[in-house]
């Protein structure tokens, strides 16, 4: 939160954001934000300051429920979720997840596994089965939806890692 008085640009929030995590959890979402945006340019980003986590969320609008995919960030791992997860055809068996909708993958510590041609493959086929109009050619947004008053910490206490 910026100190009274103070205003931040959604970006510069999303910076104070990141820097409550470890450096491989905070690089790990980087780089898969960063792949997320040269896939899909024009995608608006929707972000959440939760109580369990850090929520960056890809869409084609500002409307939550239209939104394809989010990256999250948890203490110790980042993982990507497929909001219609359970709806795409999944022929590698890359997605975890038992629920009625969402579906998820666990980022490696480089985040690479975006740019893995499975991994890509499934993005794009969760645009391309997405109700909602997407023009790649808009302007990026990045819009900061909620900041929650209470977090769980964001970086796991050196006593709980295992050595």
């Amino acid at each position: 939160m910026a100190a009274p008085g103070e205003t931040l640009t959604p970006g510069a929030q999303v910076q104070r954001f990141l820097a409550r995590y470890t450096p491989d959890v905070r690089k790990t979402a980087l780089t898969a934000c960063a792949a997320l945006r040269r896939l899909f340019p024009g995608a608006t980003e929707l972000v959440y300051d939760n109580y369990n986590a850090l929520v960056i969320g890809f869409g084609p609008n500002d409307r939550p429920s239209d939104a394809w995919f989010s990256v999250v960030l948890y203490p110790r791992y980042v993982r990507l979720f497929w909001l219609d997860g359970a709806a795409l055809d999944d022929p590698d068996g890359l997605l975890e997840g038992q629920g009625n909708r969402v579906r998820s993958l666990r980022l490696d510590p480089d985040a690479g596994i975006v740019s893995a041609p499975a991994v890509q493959s499934l993005l794009k086929r969760a645009v391309a089965t997405s109700d909602a109009p997407y023009n790649p050619k808009a302007r990026r947004r990045l819009i900061i939806r909620s900041v929650s008053a209470k977090r769980r910490p964001r970086r796991v206490p050196s006593s709980s890692i295992a050595r």
